[in-house]
């Protein structure tokens, strides 16, 4: 009976998944595009970027920063100027370094305001923008949290160019 069940229930399943993909045709695309293009041609992506004469929002860009680990690489000069406390200084005092390409680690600046209430680590995140610069500001409540990342619009685009992280 046992055996039975199982049967019923995988042949179910599986007419289940041949029903759903049976609507499309010819590798996925529906049946009523099917027949627009050329067998063996490929289709081709359209991307659609900002005008030429138009900057990059700050807002788009620190979303595909924050979550795109390759967009982030191509988006920061490198190699990158960094201010960090001097741990062996007893007064950790602030030092400048430089940071290569293969030493960068991936950097996550979304926000959401439920930072600014978790139990742990609270913090806040400001921008503040001055002509052809931003500053993401990240200041934390009583924690030690503070850190400052310099963007640039360089050819209209966005880069990181230093950041200042003095949190302890």
């Amino acid at each position: 009976m046992k055996f039975k069940t199982l049967l019923f229930s995988s042949l179910s399943v599986l007419l289940l998944i041949s029903c759903s993909q049976g609507g499309a045709k010819d590798g996925g695309v529906p049946a009523d595009e099917a027949g627009d293009r050329e067998p063996g041609v490929e289709e081709e992506v359209v991307v659609v970027t900002p005008d030429a004469d138009e900057d990059e929002e700050f807002s788009v860009f620190m979303e595909q920063f924050s979550n795109d680990e390759s967009f982030q690489l191509r988006r920061i000069k490198f190699p990158i100027s960094v201010i960090i406390p001097d741990m062996s200084d007893v007064g950790m005092a602030p030092t400048k370094e430089s940071i290569g390409k293969y030493d960068w680690e991936p950097l996550d600046l979304t926000y959401d305001s439920t930072y600014l209430t978790r139990p742990f680590d609270q913090y806040y995140q400001v921008v503040r923008y001055r002509n052809d610069t931003a500053v993401v500001e990240i200041r934390g409540i009583n924690n030690g949290i503070y850190a400052d990342y310099y963007f640039t619009l360089i050819d209209r685009k966005w880069y990181l160019v230093t950041l200042y992280e003095a949190s302890f």
